[in-house]
């Protein structure tokens, strides 16, 4: 998060705590109320701990400002207090049962918070609910002129574009309202695969749609017998193979699929859901402006945009993005070998890097 809006928490703890009552608490019980008995459950960017108290227990309290947790005792004493940062959750993989967001992800850039998503995603069990409140406007990342804790920075959201960026994080979006200053989004963490996406992407990686193997697992082509990573790695398209956020960080670049729901297999897609998928994947192209996509398989391509279509760049782009697909790296599609999978991938990353 940024360090200049965690000092001003950091400095201003105390009066943020007198000055700040916890107006939605009927909302935080009802949100306690769907997370499963005696589950844990983390009240993300908890400030005080205001709410913490009232989302249920046991707790977890996390904030990036030490002074702000300091003051979590006096409202919840038995919660586990943690000092972390929102883009960089320390929870082992299906540690959370519930995720309470206050105005808190609003602090992080509009590009980044779709992979701080994809880390609370990984930190939470499958069905576990996630209720969290935005800041609405055009304000990509600024401060605010009648800030009354001047200093801190916000991130502004239409609701339609933060719908995408939830879905894309792997999450079912029960519920969004807006008003003109706020929007609260309630949603489930879904059995499938969150993009993993952020500013800066030399190549974007586009499956077709996770199995529920690779769902499971938690990373896409996760299958032994799948070729994209060997292929990748041959390809020096990747340092890490199988850790797809050391992908983003370090060789700048993402993965999302054409279609977020899992299945068994591809053929239990609909075509609308190709159609439906591209024009998503087309809108978080808009958003975060990689330099090339990668389309890994065919047929999700040739469904949604051009039925002739073969293996290398194509002529249609994603808003002025250009487009490569490549065949399939299943094991099931025997006629493609490691040493072909890796030179379409070389193929795509000289898009990037002419």
């Amino acid at each position: 998060m940024d360090r200049t809006t965690v000092d001003v928490y950091e400095q201003r703890a105390a009066e943020w705590h007198a000055r700040r009552p916890p107006r939605l608490a009927d909302r935080a019980r009802a949100f306690a109320r769907r997370v499963a008995r005696g589950e844990l459950r983390a009240d993300l960017g908890c400030g005080p701990g205001s709410y913490t108290a009232l989302v249920g227990e046991p707790a977890v309290a996390l904030d990036a400002a030490r002074a702000m947790l300091d003051l979590v005792p006096e409202q919840a004493p038995r919660a586990l207090r943690v000092q972390a940062d929102l883009e960089a959750l320390p929870f082992r993989r299906g540690t959370l049962h519930g995720g309470w967001a206050r105005a808190s992800y609003l602090h992080v850039p509009r590009q980044r918070l779709p992979v701080a998503l994809a880390h609370l995603h990984h930190a939470m069990v499958v069905g576990a609910p996630l209720e969290m409140t935005m800041h609405r406007g055009d304000d990509e990342f600024a401060t605010l002129e009648r800030d009354d804790f001047p200093g801190r920075s916000f991130a502004g959201w239409d609701p339609d574009a933060l719908r995408d960026v939830v879905v894309g994080a792997g999450f079912a979006v029960d519920d969004l309202s807006a008003d003109p200053e706020w929007i609260t989004v309630r949603a489930r963490r879904a059995r499938t695969l969150p993009d993993i996406v952020g500013p800066g992407m030399r190549v974007l990686v586009c499956g077709l749609n996770p199995s529920l193997y690779a769902a499971d697992a938690g990373i896409g082509f996760a299958r032994p017998g799948n070729r994209f990573w060997p292929a990748a790695t041959a390809a020096g398209l990747v340092t890490r193979p199988r850790e797809p956020f050391a992908m983003l960080t370090v060789d700048h670049v993402g993965m999302t699929d054409l279609v977020k729901r899992a299945t068994v297999g591809a053929a239990e897609l609909r075509a609308d859901e190709y159609r439906d998928g591209l024009a998503r994947v087309t809108r978080l192209v808009r958003r975060q402006r990689p330099r090339v996509v990668c389309f890994v398989g065919l047929a999700g391509w040739r469904a949604a945009v051009d039925r002739t279509a073969v293996a290398g760049v194509q002529a249609a782009t994603l808003d002025g993005t250009p487009v490569y697909v490549m065949p399939n790296t299943s094991g099931l599609n025997a006629h493609a070998q490691i040493p072909d999978l890796a030179q379409h991938l070389r193929n795509a990353a000289a898009l990037a890097d002419p």
